[in-house]
């Protein structure tokens, strides 16, 4: 399984969570503390997305190789201050590629998005969904695995005018009734909202004055940091800076886990 952690607030740089906080993504990318499901490290490449501005697309650093690898990386984040951005380490399912464009987070010109998990009986699965996507969206996947495919799902609900936590939510429960026991940590984040998911994996929550931070794994020891209940929907706003809301995924059969 895959770490990953998002923030939305006050502009600030991504350096401390992602490389010098005491258990920043660089350290569970090699010594992660909670792996459900398998796997013990993600090495499998890493990414960074980011705001650089009010009006701007997200940008976007990935590379298909362990983060401690990376010589770029610190001075570029330590160099950025963003109201948003969004990193991840992964750590690849078997059967599927290691390669730049299979790295979180995934981008379009409005929204960064993030899969932590993995769908069970990944392809044939989720087949019935993909076939829903038209031709092009399905060509132009950017790497054959079940986190593009999800947020392939996801970008063209929004595209067609769905609101974006309703639309994470509803693609949780399509997901988990398709393929059921599937693990479904999902972030997605733009210039005003922030949504991440808790479903068979571990996620947590800070809510500051200045912030909102998730993450798969608290990277410091702050004390407010708190775990979201598996099954949950948290969702924090630009307009509402510091708080944050944890409400049950309106999900109406959830196999178990």
């Amino acid at each position: 399984m895959c770490r990953h952690l998002a923030y939305l607030g006050t502009p600030t740089s991504p350096a401390g969570p992602l490389l010098s906080a005491p258990h920043a993504l660089l350290v569970q990318s090699y010594a992660p503390a909670d792996m459900r499901g398998g796997g013990t490290v993600n090495a499998d490449g890493f990414g960074l997305a980011w705001l650089a501005d009010d009006s701007g697309p997200p940008v976007q650093y990935r590379r298909a190789r362990p983060l401690w690898t990376d010589d770029a990386l610190p001075r570029l984040a330590e160099t950025l201050r963003s109201p948003v951005f969004v990193g991840a380490v992964r750590s690849g399912t078997p059967g599927m590629p290691v390669e730049e464009a299979a790295c979180a987070p995934l981008v379009d010109d409005r929204w960064m998005f993030s899969h932590n998990g993995v769908v069970a009986g990944w392809p044939s699965s989720v087949a019935g969904l993909a076939e829903k996507l038209p031709v092009v969206d399905l060509l132009g996947l950017e790497s054959r695995t079940d986190s593009a495919l999800l947020w392939a799902l996801l970008r063209r609900r929004l595209a067609e005018g769905g609101e974006p936590v309703t639309e994470v939510a509803r693609l949780v429960s399509d997901v988990d009734r398709a393929a059921p026991g599937s693990r479904l940590n999902l972030v997605l984040a733009g210039h005003d909202l922030l949504v991440a998911t808790a479903w068979r994996h571990s996620l947590s929550v800070r809510a500051a004055a200045d912030g909102v931070s998730v993450a798969s794994e608290p990277h410091d020891g702050d004390p407010r940091w708190r775990p979201v209940p598996d099954g949950h929907v948290v969702v924090a706003r630009r307009d509402t800076t510091g708080e944050v809301t944890s409400t049950t995924l309106p999900l109406d059969e959830r196999s178990s886990a």
